[in-house]
């Protein structure tokens, strides 16, 4: 199926901001909603939606990537951080609220890729939740010889780490140190001895460019999604351009667009 636009219902929200460990305030304003559309029954883990304010002096729809696809109800979960006025209207809704969204878009990421390798499933901050997505469809495929999953936080708000561990090993790190080990997602590697023959990634740019580094000198491949860069999200705006080694059949140069040929990259393809 290709992508739509259709018109959905909020069937609930809820913040997960709050207190980390130790009680304290972690200044982090992210929300977990469900939404009702048929979209889910074709939704791939590393796919995204665009969500359409309702302010309509905010023109270009917002990307927000799929954290669950319930599949069989048809209904998608998306987790997010207040970022902007965007999704700052986003938080005020509430279940029964109507809203337009686009999808769903995006490549997603190679499940085939992960048949019979040991695979690391990484995420740093906001680019955690479609690793759950993930990690539930790398589970049902059977595949993979293993999987393991590296969560990376700012602090102890460890968002959807009691989702994860429902489907396997969850490894934590935290810039602060307040639980897991202090420091990043390649810390843990370093700390916990890890080996893979697959990465499959979503964060920050300083994490995926670490695990660019790690898969070159590991000989692992590694499945980057570089959402962090998209804009507009339907390939209107060319805010997501990057560089690449392939050439694009039309334009004939290394460029590519994030949210059309992309989010998700074999890491070694991409200049970041």
């Amino acid at each position: 199926m290709g992508k739509k636009k259709v018109k959905t219902k909020v069937v609930s929200q809820r913040e997960l901001s709050g207190k980390g460990t130790e009680g304290r305030e972690t200044g982090e304003r992210i929300y977990d909603m469900w939404l009702e559309t048929d979209l889910a029954g074709d939704a791939r883990a590393g796919q995204f939606i665009c969500i359409y304010p309702q302010d309509k002096s905010t023109l270009l729809p917002r990307p927000i990537s799929i954290c669950e696809a319930d599949r069989e109800n048809g209904r998608l979960r998306i987790v997010y951080r207040v970022a902007g006025k965007g999704t700052k209207e986003f938080s005020h809704y509430k279940a029964g609220d109507d809203i337009e969204i686009l999808g769903c878009l995006g490549n997603g990421f190679p499940l085939e890729a992960a048949e019979g390798k040991r695979v690391i499933i990484m995420g740093g901050g906001i680019g955690i939740p479609p690793m759950l997505q993930l990690l539930k469809d790398l589970r049902e495929e059977g595949k993979a010889e293993d999987v393991k999953v590296i969560a990376g936080y700012r602090n102890g708000q460890l968002f959807l780490k009691e989702d994860m561990e429902k489907y396997g090993d969850v490894y934590v790190a935290t810039e602060d140190g307040s639980a897991g080990t202090k420091g990043n997602v390649m810390d843990v590697i370093a700390a916990e001895a890890l080996q893979a023959d697959v990465v499959m990634a979503c964060g920050p740019m300083p994490m995926l460019r670490a695990i660019r580094s790690y898969s070159g000198e590991h000989g692992a491949k590694a499945y980057i999604s570089l959402e962090e860069r998209m804009a507009c999200g339907v390939g209107a705006c060319l805010g997501c351009v990057c560089r690449t080694k392939k050439e694009d059949a039309h334009s004939h140069v290394k460029n590519a667009r994030i949210c059309t040929d992309g989010p998700v990259f074999l890491a070694e393809d991409v200049d970041i």
